[in-house]
């Protein structure tokens, strides 16, 4: 399923739930950027979509001015930015209110342009540079209208658009060889689930709550909120060494229940836990040597009276 993060962070908090749908009518929003062939672009994207999977466009709605995002890095080296001109985004939803089931935006986030190469040539170890306001912009949007909402980056400029990446480590390859960004998240909106937020809708058949959910998979040491959230709704959790990541926490000195953490080396072993777990058997009896069986003697007093 494709899901917004403020959304899995909602099911896991035991606020909402997901609802799977046929297909999604998507309101597309994308920048007036100063050299047209980016637009024309864009519009080809989505124009593609409708073509080879029936993708459900209400309406491309270009805004102009348009969104400005910027990308910063704070102290910490987490990624974050500023936003302006989102009242602009808020105005055309409120007027297509009721025609559209998800949002689809794509527009420019400001970054110096050594971070593109720098992005792709530290093969993965960068925290993305985009991903940080694409986040704030998607959380802010899916919490105000309750509803599955993506960003994809519209390229700065033709300078950008022809640099020379070289051959990229494989995970960044699909965004090395990209230039509207956008194809994958179109086809994630065409049938993402329907976010239900409403209690009494939440306990109706068919709906996906945390309850369903048999363990989440994180890089070890990252806590955020779907993991204080599955801690405290009793969700197991995997967490893979093999992902190395800039966090800096130590995932075991959580107050876990006892086997609700799982460290594992790599996602091989994640999917074998993982696997277990949503077939109820205990992980650690599929380990060799199985541990022994053990044995609690209790012993009683002599016999009373309640014993007769």
């Amino acid at each position: 399923l494709y899901v917004e993060g403020s959304s899995i962070t909602q099911l896991l908090m035991g606020t909402a739930g997901l609802q799977r749908v046929r297909a999604n009518r998507v309101l597309v929003l994308i920048d007036a950027h100063e050299t047209e062939v980016f637009v024309n672009d864009t519009v080809n994207a989505v124009s593609a979509a409708r073509a080879t999977y029936g993708f459900d466009c209400v309406k491309v709605v270009k805004l102009d001015p348009p969104l400005r995002m910027t990308s910063c890095f704070t102290d910490s080296g987490r990624a974050a930015g500023e936003i302006e001109g989102l009242y602009r985004v808020c105005t055309v939803l409120d007027e297509h209110d009721g025609a559209f089931d998800a949002v689809a935006i794509s527009s420019v986030v400001d970054v110096p342009d050594e971070y593109h190469k720098e992005y792709f040539r530290r093969d993965g170890k960068m925290v993305n540079p985009w991903g940080g306001v694409e986040a704030m912009l998607t959380h802010s949007l899916s919490l105000l209208y309750g509803l599955p909402t993506a960003h994809s980056p519209m390229l700065e400029s033709q300078a950008v658009a022809d640099f020379d990446l070289g051959l990229v480590e494989p995970r960044l390859a699909a965004e090395a060889v990209s230039f509207t960004f956008l194809q994958c998240m179109l086809k994630g909106l065409h049938r993402s689930p329907r976010i239900v937020s409403h209690p009494e809708a939440l306990g109706e058949a068919g709906i996906f709550t945390a309850s369903d959910v048999s363990c989440l998979i994180i890089p070890d040491k990252c806590v955020g909120l779907p993991t204080l959230a599955a801690l405290e709704q009793g969700i197991p959790v995997i967490a893979v060494r093999e992902n190395d990541n800039l966090m800096q926490n130590d995932l075991e000195a959580l107050p876990w229940a006892k086997g609700q953490l799982h460290v594992v080396e790599n996602y091989w072993e994640a999917v074998g836990v993982m696997t277990s777990l949503k077939a109820g058997i205990v992980p650690g009896t599929l380990r060799r040597p199985l541990d022994v069986t053990t044995v609690e003697t209790r012993t009683f007093a002599s016999a009373t009276i309640n014993d007769v």
